[in-house]
């Protein structure tokens, strides 16, 4: 889910989503959570997270070039990669074009069966992150940007783990809030991604990295109201229309 400036690279969108009334109520529910998500977050409130922060970081930076062979066969396939859009129709407020393509291995805590059994390595680094929510592969093709937006709740953190970055590196890069950073091979970026931010690859090589949205760590009862929100989330209408949306992606690519 994601919540958009009005335009996509200067330009009026031809298709803004629209919420059905249930969503809506829902997403100005979880708004009115934040403020305590913050009170209670053991790693601060900020843009931008140290990765030493997270024990779990270690293990997958030193194995990131297993993950890195286990992309390369996905790759070889890449034309049959779904866009964004195409599994989460929320996503039609910032992409519309077919320069951001995602390989789905676990979606607000469903596992994708079988893209998890073609990369069984990093299916199995992701599902030791303790509250790890979500896992895929974010392929952004060259000269994509995503335009300014804020994600839904702030009670997950994002985490990019680069694979592959293109030179001039530092022309592929995010902005949070008013803090910039670029992505480095084999290196951890985690970030609030309820701060307003935009992506950019100005590059002419394809940006992969592998996405992952984790539960903030937090104190009691912060922890608890957390699992409940998330678990509300799985079950909401938006998850499950991008569930059928993956399964309908799935059994057109076995055909």
């Amino acid at each position: 889910m994601s919540q958009s400036e009005d335009k996509i690279d200067g330009r009026r969108p031809k298709r803004q989503r629209k919420h059905r009334p249930s969503v809506s109520v829902g997403l100005w529910l979880i708004k009115r959570l934040e403020n305590t998500i913050r009170r209670y977050s053991k790693v601060g409130v900020t843009p931008f997270f140290d990765p030493v922060q997270f024990a779990w970081t270690g293990a997958l930076e030193a194995q990131w070039q297993v993950i890195r062979r286990e992309l390369d066969q996905v790759l070889t396939r890449q034309n049959e990669i779904p866009n964004f859009q195409d599994i989460s129709k929320d996503q039609l407020n910032i992409t519309q074009d077919d320069r951001w393509k995602t390989f789905f291995l676990y979606g607000y805590g469903y596992k994708m069966a079988d893209n998890c059994e073609r990369c069984p390595e990093t299916t199995r680094l992701v599902e030791s992150i303790p509250g790890m929510f979500t896992a895929f592969f974010s392929i952004l093709a060259p000269g994509k940007h995503i335009p300014p937006h804020r994600g839904p709740y702030n009670g997950l953190l994002r985490a990019h783990l680069a694979l592959m970055v293109p030179e001039p590196k530092e022309q592929c890069r995010i902005q949070v809030k008013d803090q910039t950073r670029h992505w480095e091979a084999g290196k951890f970026i985690i970030f609030d991604d309820t701060f307003r931010h935009q992506v950019w690859n100005d590059t002419d090589g394809t940006r992969v990295v592998l996405f992952l949205d984790v539960q903030r760590p937090l104190m009691w009862p912060g922890a608890w109201l957390n699992r409940v929100v998330l678990q509300l989330i799985r079950w909401s209408p938006f998850i499950q229309d991008a569930r059928r949306n993956h399964q309908a992606w799935e059994r057109g690519l076995h055909r």
